[in-house]
């Protein structure tokens, strides 16, 4: 039998709420963190291109088993795009590849365009996106040259909204679903006004509810580092219960919570039959993630070590 790992840092449960500075990747963003925080076991959730700023939720320690529920949630960006110069990678670091003349574009025509993209449909991600193919991820073949056949993915874009304009720029408020690439999105509706378009400024806004204001920035913790303020970082740490706000809620009594916790199934009236459940306990604490099964029970998906 191998050995157990030895724990490299603190063990400690949380979700911060990371400002993502423009120029870094997500994965830079995650060490810095870690290292600040002297952690033994943290991830992000859902990567932002290193142009990209603003929410980059962190995970730490049992935190981690809930990152897909924030991969899995709605987004919100805000976004400025330039119109009439397109890109190969739909974003400002990308190699421009087509500069056109931009028509007299009106509200009205705006709006016409913003409202073909409302709505369920789907989209055929960039060749400069993390996904893979192979093995291989996309935007490590478009460096190479390589371009794939890519299938078209479902998502909903629940709101498209102009905030501002300029001559040769627009810049949009997008709350959409898991899966959808803004980078994408404004290449579309580029291709739609017939100039063309791509991403100069991307930030997210908001993750699974999480408000804007409860970020904080590498700057400021790195200060509280130096100031050894290390009750005052972990202050900006939520509590894991909190990646499930989203969720639909059921309370369990402790006759309930012993019976989830051996991972049996439990007969809930009024429970969604689709989608994952929040099942807590009488004080709120999270004690699993359900869904519910064939029988119509809600059988526990994703135990908490805090609600044993």
């Amino acid at each position: 039998m191998g050995r157990r790992r030895k724990p490299s840092g603190r063990r400690f449960d949380g979700v911060l709420l990371l400002d993502k500075p423009q120029g870094i990747t997500s994965n830079e963003a995650l060490q810095t963190v870690k290292r600040i925080y002297n952690a033994d076991k943290a991830g992000h959730t859902g990567s932002l291109d290193p142009l990209a700023t603003g929410m980059l939720p962190i995970l730490f320690g049992e935190g981690t088993k809930l990152s897909r529920l924030l991969l899995e949630a709605d987004k919100v960006y805000t976004t400025r795009a330039k119109l009439g110069v397109t890109t190969d990678s739909g974003d400002a670091d990308g190699k421009v590849l087509e500069t056109k003349a931009i028509p007299e574009i009106s509200d009205e025509r705006l709006e016409s365009v913003f409202a073909k993209f409302r709505g369920q449909g789907t989209q055929i991600p960039s060749m400069f996106s993390a996904l893979k193919k192979d093995g291989k991820k996309l935007y490590e073949l478009a460096r190479e040259g390589i371009e794939v056949e890519r299938e078209p993915r479902p998502i909903n874009i629940f709101e498209l909204t102009l905030l501002g304009r300029g001559d040769d720029w627009i810049d949009l408020r997008v709350h959409c679903s898991k899966g959808t690439y803004v980078r994408t999105l404004v290449e579309d509706i580029g291709q739609a006004l017939d100039c063309g378009a791509h991403v100069v400024e991307l930030r997210r806004t908001n993750v699974a509810g999480f408000q804007a204001d409860a970020m904080v920035t590498l700057d400021a913790l790195n200060l509280l580092r130096d100031d050894k303020a290390f009750a005052e970082m972990d202050a900006h740490c939520g509590p894991i219960n909190s990646l499930a706000n989203h969720l639909p809620r059921f309370e369990l009594t402790a006759e309930e919570i012993s019976w989830v916790v051996k991972g049996q199934a439990l007969l809930i009236p009024g429970a969604p039959t689709e989608g994952d459940l929040a099942l807590v306990g009488a004080d709120g604490q999270l004690v699993a993630l359900g869904a519910m099964m064939d029988d119509g029970r809600v059988g526990p998906t994703r135990l908490l070590i805090s609600g044993q």
